[in-house]
């Protein structure tokens, strides 16, 4: 999943880099998102030497202090490689935070990543300085343990990671939301990073849903349910949570306690997409995901067998108690 948000340099962009490279004369060239799309915003040309002409990204006109930015600098002749800056300000908002830094790999393999040797992940102007770059070189270049600044830039790649997890899984959601079939999004949480990732987003037939979620680890599941009512066809989402009984106890107390902030952020996400679906108010439930079937859900969600739009009939299931993980002792 190179193109993790979906966005893409545009072909005037491309053009304007390809013309920078040919013709050498280009310093800085800073692009944007807008309309979905990676935009060319200028072109600097050089006027001095490397170092000299960094001064010129202090000014406000050129990077604004609250406004993400991607800027390629062109490294002195006669190197023909290219810097990529990734200008992403604390105080930017945190949805442009998150759609800039999953859009950054694509970015760089579509203009060619190959021309870039180098990379800077500022969160202000001052990391843009002649001196804050002779400060990056050298921790580039130390055999030694992290510095505080690299450990800032490692933070902001781990951040940039979860942003991109978070994403996908969020669009996931959204084409959830969309669709007009049975569709099953499953989501998960990788324990050490406590971070949310998209597990599997597919079609699947009722029957095949039990198979479709994770045996023996937890898992928190969107299921896309037609059916009819009053032969009225209607389409719901429903939120499963799944704790397998042999599941690590660490592990089922992270997604007991994320379960409920996980259900209202996608609850959110398919309202703001689709005026054309409901979420069920209910939550499944489950420390058996072998027993989840169409009867199952029926009986949970208090429908009648008549409204399922199934492609077997539908028998009664009595449900299992969910066994919920035991808190840590009481300490003494």
């Amino acid at each position: 999943m190179s193109a993790i948000s979906g966005i893409s340099p545009s072909q005037d962009l491309a053009s304007k880099f390809a013309e920078a490279i040919e013709s050498k004369s280009v310093r800085f060239i800073k692009a944007s998102i807008q309309n979905e799309s990676i935009v060319h915003d200028e072109s600097i040309p050089i006027s001095g030497s490397f170092e000299e002409d960094l001064n010129i990204l202090q000014e406000d006109h050129i990077l604004h202090p609250d406004t993400p930015a991607y800027v390629f600098v062109k490294q002195d002749p006669p190197s023909p490689d290219w810097l990529a800056i990734f200008y992403v300000p604390d105080t930017a908002k945190v949805r442009d935070k998150m759609l800039y830094a999953s859009t950054r790999a694509s970015l760089l393999k579509s203009l060619g990543s190959t021309l870039f040797t180098d990379s800077i992940f500022a969160t202000n102007k001052q990391d843009l300085t002649p001196s804050a770059y002779l400060a990056h070189q050298r921790h580039q270049a130390a055999p030694k343990p992290l510095s505080s600044r690299e450990q800032e830039i490692a933070d902001l790649r781990v951040a940039e990671n979860a942003a991109a997890s978070y994403e996908e899984a969020e669009q996931a959601i959204a084409r959830l939301a969309q669709g007009d079939q049975y569709t099953i999004v499953i989501l998960t949480i990788d324990p050490p990073s406590e971070t949310l990732h998209l597990h599997s987003s597919e079609d699947i037939a009722i029957t095949n849903l039990a198979s479709s979620l994770p045996a023996s680890e937890p898992c928190y599941a969107l299921l896309a349910w037609p059916y009819t009512d009053n032969s009225v066809v209607k389409r719901e989402i429903v939120f499963i949570y799944s704790c397998p009984s042999s599941s690590p106890i660490k592990n089922r107390m992270l997604y007991s306690s994320g379960s409920g902030g996980t259900y209202l952020s996608a609850k959110n996400i398919i309202i703001e997409t689709s005026s054309d679906v409901t979420v069920a108010s209910r939550k499944i439930e489950t420390s058996d995901p072998s027993e989840l079937d169409e009867a199952y859900l029926t009986q949970e969600l208090g429908r009648s067998d008549s409204t399922a739009a199934s492609e077997s009939p539908v028998t009664s299931t009595a449900p299992k108690p969910f066994a919920k993980p035991r808190g840590p002792g009481r300490r003494k």
